[in-house]
């Protein structure tokens, strides 16, 4: 942080969806860096209701919440889904003119729609997951594919919803769960191959800067699930075992994606790397942040600690001088 410039920034967690919990504790986490780096951290929490709170207080009128953020130099949002990493936390940043940490309202929007993010992906021509988009189990009824599928919401993470199908008579109930938790499904077929992640962050001075390659271990015919994401089970490897070409792959494939989206502050990017190639799973424009979520080790992997993660994307939120 440069010297001389008192930094006030409002770390913004829960959100009325089902990854409250983890948003927490990513706030949590990040309002401890903050203050390690010598910042006053501004800690707002909206809880399951969609009410703010101020720290651990009471219920805090909507107007006085709005008012503590435009009173501060930054914002840090960490809400994960819907009403929030959706685009709706940086719309209202935006609309108060307070500078925040994270990806606009465009690239939100589009990352949070699995869909439209393959559409995207594949203009750029980056292969995704052959999928399609069901509004209903009654869906069901008209597709021919043979199984194994992946059955997921179209919105939302944390992999809540998310089936794998092996039998054509469970593909109905699986899309059930998954229309359960947002408005329309993905049934995509299921990819065999290796479950690679890689962060990107554009700095102060413009330079887009990736980190470590993260390979998940998952065992033959799974799924990295919510249990595994949460429960200290999740086995990474940083950096991944790539060789040079699916490095390079992986990466390239990145970076054209947080262009195309229009993407702002870190970004993850979910990739499955195949006999054939690299494969877009999806993206997440507001990843996990606690100290051992994948993208801060990611840039542990390369030198850059978590509280020297958090300052540079604050840094690069400033507005400039």
């Amino acid at each position: 942080m440069r010297e001389g410039r008192a930094r006030r920034v409002a770390v913004i967690g829960g959100g009325a969806n089902d990854e409250h919990e983890v948003s927490l504790a990513s706030a949590a986490a990040v309002t401890r860096a903050v203050e390690a780096n010598g910042m006053d951290a501004v800690a707002l929490t909206i809880d399951r209701s969609g009410r703010w709170h101020h720290g651990d207080g009471g219920p805090l009128p909507s107007a006085e919440a709005v008012a503590l953020v435009a009173s501060c130099d930054v914002a840090f949002p960490v809400l994960h889904g819907v009403n929030g990493e959706d685009g709706a936390a940086a719309g209202l940043l935006t609309m108060i003119g307070v500078p925040f940490v994270g990806s606009p309202v465009r690239a939100g929007a589009i990352g949070m729609d699995k869909w439209v993010t393959k559409l995207v992906a594949q203009a750029v021509r980056v292969r995704t997951t052959p999928g399609v988009l069901v509004r209903s189990a009654a869906d069901a009824s008209s597709m021919d594919a043979v199984p194994p599928f992946v059955v997921k919401p179209t919105s939302g993470g944390s992999s809540n919803g998310v089936t794998v199908v092996r039998h054509p008579g469970e593909l109905a109930a699986a899309i059930e769960l998954a229309c359960g938790s947002g408005d329309t499904a993905l049934v995509e077929s299921f990819v065999t191959g290796r479950e690679v992640d890689i962060a990107l962050f554009r700095d102060r001075a413009g330079v887009l800067r990736a980190g470590a390659a993260l390979e998940i271990g998952v065992a033959d015919g799974g799924v990295f699930d919510r249990e595994q994401k949460y429960d200290g089970t999740a086995s990474f490897t940083v950096p991944a075992r790539l060789c040079p070409d699916e490095h390079a792959g992986v990466e390239s494939a990145a970076r054209a994606l947080y262009d195309a989206l229009g993407c702002a502050g870190v970004a993850r990017f979910d990739f499955f790397v195949t006999q054939t190639g690299v494969v877009l799973n999806e993206v997440n424009t507001t990843p996990g942040f606690t100290e051992q979520s994948q993208v801060p080790l990611m840039y542990a992997a390369t030198g850059l600690g978590y509280e020297g993660l958090i300052r540079e994307l604050i840094e690069a939120a400033e507005p400039a001088a």
